[in-house]
């Protein structure tokens, strides 16, 4: 069984209440700069020591020390928030230095690998009933095509051989041992519309 992503959207009857919120709070002469925040790529990062994916029993991937990205779309995420998070992800300061300072190195600077696997769940919200629900999620086909120039991004940016990935949309096995445990979150800059006086 292979997930999808939803392409159902509820940010737009979000925006509309939010900005009726914000006139009625502020007035109607004196809105200036209201920001609506559209949402933002997600990334899971993990410091490992060693990483690898399976698919039907068979591996696809497999890393030494290095990072474990899960990568999570936002549905209206753009090439602009997969360059900053490409950015943030390379230069995620994980490691000491050669001087035992700590933080100070990220992958390039050590020459590790990096191991991407897409993940839509990152944009799971429970309902009600505790039922996660992917609305949020961009949907499949676009997901696909943006989480590829992420990754060819990454390799324009570092070495095309230490980039790696799992198997897009596919039911993944995927094993880790983290290093520490390091883990951080990161996100682009939420992009957003404003509306002036």
């Amino acid at each position: 069984m292979k997930y999808q992503y939803s392409s159902i959207s509820i940010l737009g009857p979000f925006k509309f209440v939010l900005v009726s919120l914000a006139l009625l709070l502020v007035g109607f002469g004196n809105v200036h700069n209201i920001e609506v925040a559209e949402g933002a790529m997600r990334l899971v990062l993990q410091r490992v020591r060693s990483a690898s994916v399976r698919v039907e029993g068979e591996t696809v991937s497999q890393i030494g020390p290095g990072v474990m990205a899960l990568v999570g779309l936002h549905e209206h995420d753009t090439e602009d928030n997969i360059q900053e998070c490409c950015k943030k992800l390379l230069a995620a300061k994980m490691w000491a230095n050669d001087n035992g300072g700590q933080w100070r190195h990220g992958v390039k600077q050590r020459n590790l690998e990096v191991l991407c696997v897409s993940q839509f769940t990152l944009y799971g919200t429970l309902s009600k009933k505790n039922q996660p629900d992917y609305k949020l999620a961009m949907k499949s086909v676009p997901a696909q095509a943006l989480y590829d120039k992420f990754l060819a991004l990454l390799k324009e940016n570092y070495e095309d051989d230490k980039i790696f990935d799992g198997k897009f949309g596919a039911m993944m096995d995927v094993e880790l041992i983290n290093d520490g445990p390091v883990t951080l979150v990161i996100e682009s800059e939420p992009k957003g519309s404003s509306i002036d006086d």
